[in-house]
């Protein structure tokens, strides 16, 4: 059975406070997006590409695999360094995989990375590869005194997907996807900062696809909320992952575990995937994991994990999301804006 064999993250020890934003514009932090006091911040030498890299040499060491055994590469991201030229191969060649690999970047807004994670598991499905690497990465970026501002941060994820089941931490025991065109959030070729519909982002674009997505999955597996240890969603902020478990009759004991954006924000490609990670770092075996993701533009992608006693093993090898997370160091918004080349 497909499923993960080891997993990395990579969190940015810097930190913006809300507050500094606020005081800078004039504004009120109280009821910022629903986000919890502080965001994540790449150093003025990090772009997803580097956060990547960092996220996966985890990912490799928790899986206790050689690098070379990785057949595909997938990056997932919307703050690609290079507009033309691949960030799946810089990473591939930093690993050190070698030359026969399938690689490719994906770029779908928020799920790029889940998307990712589908096309590994169909490679792995057809027997054309037995390991296969997935990041989500991004240096989320926001516009100066924009809303995206208080939760656009920076991180990144790594996922080895492989089938022999003696290695896998979490099976894979469903995954679908809800799709649709719906517009509420995009960046224009050459613009610098993406644009958004404001309130639009939540109906008929976050919940709508979230919903929809997990309905699906709800039907495809004849599962229930109560049958699930945890659930993780897409955070592009403290309020739509809580309103969604809420509608779809999740407890705050099943989603509170990947609730990273309260602490470090929004990573974008990073969020969901993260969220994921965080509740791995304390799962026990035999426990189902609810899982969807979110992309504007728009579409989410949903998975149920099971884990495996292996997880026990392997927890041991990893880096918590929880203590990357409190390790950190805070910026002044001036400083800020210099470390990320915004002025």
């Amino acid at each position: 059975m497909t499923g993960i064999v080891g997993y990395g993250t990579y969190v940015p020890k810097y930190r913006l406070k809300l507050s500094e934003i606020a005081q800078t514009w004039g504004k009120d932090p109280a009821g910022a997006c629903g986000l919890q006091g502080e965001k994540a911040v790449p150093g003025f030498d990090e772009d997803a590409v580097t956060m990547g890299i960092e996220a996966a040499k985890k990912a490799i060491n928790m899986a206790r695999i050689n690098p070379r055994s990785l057949q595909s590469v997938y990056f997932g991201s919307e703050s690609h360094p290079y507009a033309v030229k691949p960030s799946s191969t810089t990473l591939g060649e930093y690993l050190g995989i070698g030359n026969n690999y399938f690689a490719a970047d994906l770029e779908f807004a928020c799920k790029a990375g889940t998307a990712g994670m589908q096309v590994t598991v169909g490679l792995i499905n057809s027997k054309n590869v037995e390991y296969g690497l997935v990041v989500g990465s991004d240096a989320a970026q926001g516009r100066p005194h924009d809303a995206l501002e208080y939760t656009a941060a920076s991180a990144a994820c790594a996922y080895i997907l492989g089938n022999k089941r003696s290695g896998n931490i979490a099976n894979i025991l469903e995954m679908s996807s809800f799709t649709s065109n719906t517009l509420d959030f995009w960046r224009r070729d050459g613009a610098k900062y993406p644009s958004h519909f404001g309130r639009f982002s939540g109906e008929p674009a976050y919940f709508s696809h979230v919903i929809g997505e997990s309905k699906s999955l709800f039907a495809k597996s004849r599962l229930k909320p109560q049958d699930f240890s945890y659930c993780v969603f897409h955070m592009p902020n403290g309020k739509f992952p809580r309103a969604a478990a809420k509608k779809l009759g999740f407890t705050l004991e099943q989603l509170e575990p990947s609730l990273i954006v309260d602490k470090i924000g929004n990573p974008y490609s990073a969020s969901s995937l993260l969220g994921l990670a965080s509740v791995l770092d304390i799962a026990k075996p035999k426990q189902r994991i609810f899982f969807v993701s979110y992309g504007s533009g728009a579409g989410s992608d949903g998975f149920i994990f099971e884990t495996t006693r292996e997880i026990l093993k392997k927890q041991k090898n990893t880096v918590p999301v929880l203590k990357q997370m409190d390790d950190k160091i805070y910026l002044s918004y001036s400083a800020y804006l210099r470390q990320t080349h915004a002025i």
